[in-house]
């Protein structure tokens, strides 16, 4: 499998931040095929259709109906946008429509599962601080999926969009079975482009090794020595100045809420990088 024959689900809701998601996922992924996925949840109607709604119904019943009605065909009209889109950027793209009831990162994250899907991609609002420890679905895609996920900040500068086209991939490597898992799924979907292994650490040294490849080697600077948002800074500043594509991160596998609570050198890239970051888990499906 090769990046440009990936196969790879996007969550789309229409708003600026998906849409963006769409372009870079063309950008890194060209000609790959694409289930656009819109989740939905009944009631989904605005105010304004809902008030007509129940001024045309005789009774309770036939609104809800008329409301889960107009809801699904709501869903249905956003996904197709989202497949228009898709398919001008030059995916092979078609519309995955499904409802859920609430946690539509987890729902999100076992549809790859059913769908066998190479990878998920899903835009980012930015969110920082306060908002950021308490979640998004960004967030909570990143905590169940077993496969990788592809996090597109909003909005990207143009530098940073330049760089989709042909810049390098920064992979942080610490010789952890993630950071494995990591680099194998970078060179996997990013097969190539220049991969450059960085590992991040506290004094004079040469880092862990990895086979085959040079590692680059970088020290913390301020922060508490090993805390996740130091590495993530110290990846993120490296990956500003060689212009990359996309940082590659590796994840521990811990519950979400170990994450939220004591942090991680994923989530902190997450919530400081502005570029694309693709989190790897340290399973994947075999083949992957």
């Amino acid at each position: 499998m090769t990046g440009n024959a990936a196969r790879l689900i996007l969550g789309f809701d229409g708003s600026p931040a998906a849409t963006a998601a769409i372009g870079v996922g063309a950008a890194l992924f060209p000609a790959a095929h694409a289930g656009i996925v819109h989740l939905w949840t009944p009631p989904f109607a605005s105010d304004t259709l809902r008030r007509r709604l129940w001024s045309g119904t005789a009774g309770v019943d036939r609104f809800v109906e008329a409301v889960e009605r107009e809801g699904a065909r709501e869903a249905e009209r956003v996904a197709g946008t989202g497949v228009v889109l898709a398919r001008a950027a030059g995916w092979d793209a078609e519309a995955v429509v499904e409802r859920t009831y609430g946690g539509d990162g987890v729902q999100f994250a076992e549809l790859a599962e059913k769908l066998d899907a190479d990878l998920l991609v899903v835009g980012s609002r930015g969110l920082g601080g306060t908002k950021a420890l308490l979640g998004s679905v960004s967030d909570m895609v990143v905590h169940y999926a077993r496969r990788p996920v592809l996090v597109v900040p909003h909005p990207l500068l143009a530098a940073e969009s330049a760089a989709l086209a042909a810049g390098p991939v920064v992979v942080g490597w610490d010789g952890s079975a993630g950071a494995h898992a990591a680099l194998v799924a970078a060179g996997s979907l990013f097969a190539g482009r220049e991969i450059t292994p960085v590992t991040v650490e506290d004094g004079a040294g040469h880092g862990p090794e990895v086979s085959g490849r040079a590692v680059t080697v970088l020290h913390r600077d301020g922060l508490l020595p090993g805390s996740g948002r130091s590495t993530a800074g110290a990846l993120c500043s490296y990956a500003r100045s060689r212009d990359a594509a996309v940082l590659v991160v590796g994840s521990r596998g811990r519950s979400a809420v170990e994450e939220i609570v004591l942090g991680s050198v994923a989530m902190a890239t997450l919530h400081h990088a502005y570029r694309p970051v693709l989190v790897v888990p340290r399973s994947t499906p075999r083949g992957r």
